[in-house]
């Protein structure tokens, strides 16, 4: 139930620019990122189940920490993945996931 409440709040993250590049490695590396995006947004998603958008990120560090422990997440990812998946802009990814 929760889970479809944020998917109805929260927007997916952008679809891919409608051109493809030219270069083969480019475009597989372009793949790769989205694809990592993709996942760390559903990642995202689990962490807003356990801590709420409300949070701050101090707050939800101290309920996240033995979930991202469980599963094998660093928690600086995990709280990245929380951040990407309240808004959808993968700048709150960089330095740590992307």
């Amino acid at each position: 139930m929760v889970r479809q409440a944020v998917r109805d709040v929260r927007t997916a993250p952008p679809p891919p620019p409608a051109d493809p590049p030219a270069e083969p490695a480019l475009a597989a590396l372009r793949a790769a990122v989205d694809d990592l995006a993709a996942s760390t947004h559903a990642i995202g998603e689990l962490m807003l189940e356990v801590a709420p958008a409300y949070l701050s990120d101090t707050d939800a560090a101290d309920v996240l920490a033995l979930l991202c422990e469980e599963i094998g997440e660093e928690l600086d990812h995990g709280l990245a993945a929380r951040r990407y998946a309240i808004t959808s802009d993968r700048r709150a990814l960089h330095g740590t996931v992307l």
